[in-house]
């Protein structure tokens, strides 16, 4: 158990934050497909980005990893080799959907695991794309669960016209990744844009891409070419807690450093600033294609919105930490298409739903697909269950502090994204 107290002054002076999670991930998997070292620094060593790490390392990548950075090197875009033993991604969903797709070209066997959570995570909306581009991928049951096992391809994959059904960054790089080694070129319709963390990282690397309103086409690849260094900004998402806290703390002045702006991944300041938060971006810069920038806030009264629709990928990670600031909020926020939050590492709506109730009671109701949030209920001290959900443990931390305290069952599951968390805080 984790008690938090409640905090009785705002947040004042400065905050750095852990590397983005996505750009993490992207690097380590980029980097072994080139065929020179690749510095990364600003890695986030969370536990699923070193799942990340432990199955390239698997499948022939070297490694080296110290305390400031972390050294990649390939053997070219062809130069993967077949794991000795089955592939483990833990909890991290972004290691497996990518790395289907980076495997589903391959001419060798992989079979994939993972821990109790991302085995009853739906695969099938990335085994479909592949299997239509000539994969042989196997899963448990209609879902497509985990363990999955993907055959040694005879002849290569095909391109593909590709709509997807709901906009997600993962499924899109997987289809992306295995498009570098189709036969023609591929083409992916995303319903809404979502982060594209890999179509930029790709075109770093030399990759070509074309992009005509939400249709991203990739084109065969011979080579990679990679770049001496990576820096990786910070995580906008790891981010969102500091924001929603200063924010509804009275007297709270905030600087976070260098987090990653891509505007891909900023609904959660577009959506504060319609609440009537005050933020400020200072020092803009741009490295490797990726926006950052330090994002100072100050406390700020609320007001509730409604808002839905495209703006939701930009955001999906960051909603439960929304839902703090809406309970904060002079009346109702209402926030539509989040369905996608139910196949999370939990079901994030239900959730939210009934954890957040026990601090703030009759505030949050959920639909299949919508979050209800009434704000300026009375606020109480409350045990809570995280669900092993490491953006419900900090978003539970966040409102506690701002309400009467709480207290979370595992705060080890920040590790996941966030190892330093309760440690800043």
């Amino acid at each position: 158990m984790k008690k938090i107290l409640p905090m009785t002054h705002g947040l004042r002076g400065t905050i750095e934050i852990p590397g983005d999670k996505s750009i993490s991930h992207r690097s380590i998997i980029l980097s072994s497909l080139g065929s020179t070292p690749v510095e990364v620094t600003n890695f986030l060593a969370g536990a699923d980005c070193l799942s990340t790490v432990a199955c390239m390392k698997a499948l022939g990548t070297k490694i080296e990893r110290t305390a400031e950075k972390i050294l990649i090197t390939g053997h070219g875009l062809h130069g993967l080799r077949e794991p000795e033993n089955i592939l483990d991604a833990g909890n991290s969903g972004t290691t497996l959907r990518l790395l289907m797709g980076l495997i589903a070209p391959q001419k060798f066997l992989t079979t994939f695991t993972g821990d109790d959570s991302l085995r009853k995570r739906p695969m099938a909306r990335v085994i479909k794309p592949l299997s239509k581009m000539g994969a042989a991928i196997f899963g448990r049951n209609d879902n497509k669960n985990l363990p999955i096992t993907i055959l040694p391809t005879e002849k290569n994959l095909h391109g593909i016209f590709y709509e997807m059904p709901v906009a997600s960054a993962q499924v899109k790089s997987a289809i992306l990744l295995a498009g570098l080694f189709a036969d023609s070129p591929t083409t992916v319709i995303e319903p809404a844009p979502s982060r594209d963390h890999t179509e930029k990282m790709l075109a770093a690397f030399g990759a070509r891409l074309e992009k005509i309103g939400n249709a991203i086409k990739i084109f065969p690849a011979e080579k990679f070419t990679a770049p001496e260094k990576i820096s990786v900004p910070g995580d906008i998402s790891s981010a969102a807690y500091w924001l929603v806290l200063a924010t509804i703390l009275d007297g709270s002045d905030v600087t976070i450093k260098n987090v990653g702006i891509n505007e891909t991944r900023t609904g959660i300041l577009d959506v504060l600033k319609d609440m009537g938060a005050k933020i400020e971006l200072l020092n803009e810069k741009i490295s490797g294609g990726e926006k950052s920038a330090d994002i100072k806030v100050v406390a700020a009264k609320l007001r509730g919105v409604e808002f839905g629709g495209e703006i939701i990928p930009r955001l999906i990670d960051e909603i439960p930490a929304l839902a703090v600031a809406a309970a904060f909020a002079e009346g109702t926020t209402i926030i539509r298409d989040v369905g996608e939050l139910r196949v999370k590492e939990t079901d994030r709506l239900a959730a939210i739903v009934e954890e957040f109730n026990k601090i703030s009671p009759e505030t949050f109701t959920a639909t299949d697909n919508s979050l209800i949030i009434r704000g300026g209920r009375k606020k109480f001290f409350a045990e809570c269950n995280t669900r092993a959900d490491h953006r419900m443990a900090m978003s539970l931390s966040i409102f506690g502090a701002a309400a009467n305290g709480v207290s979370v069952d595992d705060e080890s599951c920040v590790k996941i994204s966030y190892p330093n968390f309760f440690d800043v805080f």
